[in-house]
């Protein structure tokens, strides 16, 4: 797999109020592969942590919505916590860059309440998708097909529930990653 890694970019989009573990172990996963990871923050600015129970470590990141572009990366994942989805999902940069992954049939990965995003960028309607038991409904209401499942994959669309899940979802973000585009990712 290191082989098909070789050379790809993956873009982590977070916000303040990010879980902790739901961006550091992807990115470890993906960067002890061998793939470039870039943390995106809407301004650029380093983001605060939500470590379980109470606010934890600044992540410095290292480019804003306004430098990127989805076609600069092979992949996205979105880190869950509480704050950081309910944020993301209210800015129209961030809707439209994460639209631009599901356009161009790129792998998404997101996990916890992260789908919140997804939800209000239009793209879960006939999804298969798993995520925090409280947002399952808000799911099932735009669409989506939920299963309580550690993990989900629908066509190059990785979804997990919580930390518990990380194992699973970090092996599936990089089997989707390394077998690239899907013909079956859509907006």
């Amino acid at each position: 797999m290191a082989q098909q890694l070789n050379g790809k970019r993956v873009a982590i989009l977070a916000a303040d109020g990010f879980e902790e573990a739901e961006l550091s172990s992807p990115r470890a996963a993906l960067q002890g592969q061998g793939v470039e990871t870039h943390v995106i923050s809407p301004d650029g600015k380093g983001i605060r942590a939500w470590a379980e129970t109470d606010w934890g470590d600044t992540y410095e990141a290292d480019k804003s919505l306004d430098e990127v572009n989805a076609a600069d990366y092979h992949a996205l994942v979105l880190p869950g916590g509480l704050f950081n989805p309910d944020a993301l999902r209210l800015n129209e940069k961030a809707l439209s860059f994460v639209r631009a992954f599901f356009e161009a049939g790129k792998p998404v990965a997101a996990i916890c309440h992260a789908p919140w995003i997804l939800i209000n960028a239009g793209v879960v309607e006939g999804r298969k998708m798993t995520s925090v038991p409280s947002v399952a409904q808000d799911l099932r209401n735009a669409g989506a097909q939920w299963f309580d499942e550690s993990v989900v994959v629908d066509s190059g669309f990785v979804t997990s529930r919580t930390p518990k899940d990380l194992d699973d979802f970090n092996s599936k973000l990089l089997e989707e990653l390394a077998e690239g585009r899907h013909s079956k990712q859509h907006a």
